[in-house]
């Protein structure tokens, strides 16, 4: 058997379970209900050894389905931009859909046999949308518009052999890479155990030592037999249902039939191939109504996007402090959208704005969510972290 088979069965083995995992947390949330109350009797395990149990995991293949919910906490405006133009059209682009998960309850099927190939599918009522990677293809379709987005991956880019390396690391070595990355200002533990999707399951929980973070905890939810992260829970540290939750309700790890990742565009579909410029419905006009309103590109780096950033604190407590160069800030924002000729979703983004704030920093509005603030001042500086308003104010007024 040559190293380049070992290497490639080494990266399949570990790709699913980090797969799972950042679907989990990168597209959002799921619902609480997952978890029975009084979790299963299991062995005690420490948080290195779940960890290592998670990358150990040589799980290639499963079927099932989850859902996905996230309560941000965002102004009514923010919101319905977020949802992207998938809502209002059933667009086939890929990060239309994946904006729409921004808000919400959705609920999905997924698959997948191995690193190669992956299925999922959205049920939002009787309208489907399925994301297809089976091999060197991308297929993106919306029953809805009868829309389908076709593209090839770039598998063997310098980027993938490195992100290759990297899952083909010993179980041992990533669990210290996961441990280190947490550092000193983050505690590791594990939780009390759980039953999700049927399953028992335990539960690593990191928590940040720093006060000033909008964050808890995030707990995620470890199959106990296989090692397969099953739940991801964003937990605020308000308290209230958690800001991301997402997770199977049932699972299955029986290796799906080939013809589930297999897709042919139906008659009469629209096929946008990635290379083409993609349509953006409606939701892209009110985007592009608001990239052309004087002022706010001082929100998103400036004129031909020269601003400066700066990082300031560290692990949870990190703010970016964002000069944006463009001359202009909160004050010419208000003058802009009270002119006759502003499109009205230039005012609406504006009253979606927090109310007025001051400190040495000078005076501004704070964008809110449950899990993002943003600090938007008269003089054009943008201040944004994982932090809550007190904590952002305190740091924009440290700011040098």
């Amino acid at each position: 058997m040559s190293a380049n088979t070992k290497t490639s069965r080494k990266v399949a083995r570990y790709a699913v379970p980090v797969a799972v995992a950042g679907v989990a947390a990168a597209t959002v949330a799921m619902v609480p209900a997952f978890a029975n109350a009084g979790g299963p009797d299991l062995p005690k395990v420490t948080a290195q050894q779940l960890i290592e149990k998670i990358a150990a995991s040589d799980v290639q293949e499963l079927s099932g389905t989850a859902k996905i919910s996230t309560d941000l906490g965002l102004p009514t405006i923010a919101g319905g931009l977020l949802g992207g133009s998938g809502v209002a059209t059933g667009s086939a682009a890929p990060e239309d859909k994946v904006a729409q998960l921004a808000s919400g309850t959705h609920t999905f099927r997924v698959a997948a046999d191995g690193p190669d190939r992956q299925k999922l599918t959205f049920l939002d009522g009787k309208d489907e949308y399925s994301l297809i990677h089976n091999g060197a293809d991308v297929w993106g379709y919306a029953s809805k518009s009868n829309e389908v987005f076709h593209e090839k991956n770039a598998a063997g880019a310098p980027e993938d052999k490195k992100a290759a390396d990297r899952l083909a690391a010993s179980p041992q070595q990533l669990a210290e890479e996961v441990l280190k990355a947490a550092g000193t200002t983050t505690d590791v533990g594990v939780g009390d155990t759980a039953q999700v999707a049927g399953r028992d399951a335990y539960q690593l929980v990191l928590k940040p030592k720093q006060a000033g973070s909008t964050v808890g905890s995030i707990q995620i939810a470890v199959d106990a037999k296989n090692g397969v992260p099953l739940r991801v829970q964003l937990l605020s540290s308000q308290g209230g249902k958690p800001i991301v939750d997402a997770g199977f309700t049932k699972v299955d790890f029986a290796k799906p039939s080939a013809d589930t990742f297999a897709f042919t565009p139906p008659k009469g579909a629209k096929v946008t191939e990635g290379s083409d410029e993609r349509g953006r419905g409606e939701h892209g006009k009110e985007f592009k109504a608001l990239e052309s309103f004087p002022g706010l590109d001082a929100l998103t780096g400036g004129a031909n996007g020269k601003g400066e950033v700066k990082v300031l604190g560290e692990g949870w407590a990190t703010v970016a402090q964002i000069n944006t160069g463009a001359g202009k800030g909160l004050t010419d924002l208000e003058k802009s959208a009270n002119d006759k000729n502003a499109p009205k979703e230039a005012k609406q983004f504006l009253d979606s704005l927090g109310d007025k704030v001051s400190g040495k920093f000078g005076e501004g509005r704070i964008f809110s969510t449950r899990l993002v603030n943003a600090l938007i001042t008269d003089d054009g500086k943008v201040y944004v972290g994982a932090v809550t308003k007190d904590q952002l104010v305190k740091t924009a007024d440290s700011a040098k």
